[in-house]
């Protein structure tokens, strides 16, 4: 009986990980206020980076900071899109727009305030970034620490081959 659960289990962790390949079917917020799907905001020609950040979060600023200032090369070398997804609460959110806005960064910025991505992702901390082709999550990485952004280069090299 215990070999039984046992394979019931490792069935479930099999299934559970296999569909945390598809990038979620889920809703976000564009700064504006306007709704967008997730799936639609994803690069349709190649690799999309999704950040998943707040403004509280140094780390989360430090990454998006390190690759904006070589995000022109990725783009013109690999045409990557990066999707910024604050996940900041309905406290903090207020902040995102200025502090964009601020750093002069030129990416997408979406808003996941209920933190529905974020839940679906497993994210249980952030940063969080994934990389993203054809709405199949490829790559993923928590946390942050400099040149981290040259390893995920590599990576967005290698799949978009």
């Amino acid at each position: 009986m215990k070999k039984l659960i046992f394979i019931f289990c490792l069935g479930l962790f099999s299934l559970t990980s296999i569909a945390q390949n598809d990038l979620p079917n889920l809703d976000v917020t564009t700064i504006d206020g306007k709704t967008v799907a997730i799936k639609e905001a994803t690069n349709k020609d190649g690799i999309t980076i999704v950040s998943l950040w707040a403004t509280w979060c140094v780390p989360c600023l430090k990454e998006l900071d390190a690759i904006n200032d070589i995000y022109d090369e990725w783009q013109e070398e690999t045409n990557v899109e990066l999707l910024a997804i604050s996940v900041d609460d309905s406290r903090t959110v207020k902040r995102v727009k200025s502090m964009v806005n601020g750093k002069g960064w030129e990416y997408t910025v979406l808003l996941d305030t209920n933190n529905d991505l974020k839940r679906a992702l497993n994210a249980s901390s952030i940063p969080l970034t994934i990389l993203v082709k054809d709405n199949k999550i490829v790559y993923e990485h928590s946390g942050y620490s400099p040149g981290a952004e040259l390893e995920l280069y590599e990576k967005i090299k290698e799949f978009s081959k």
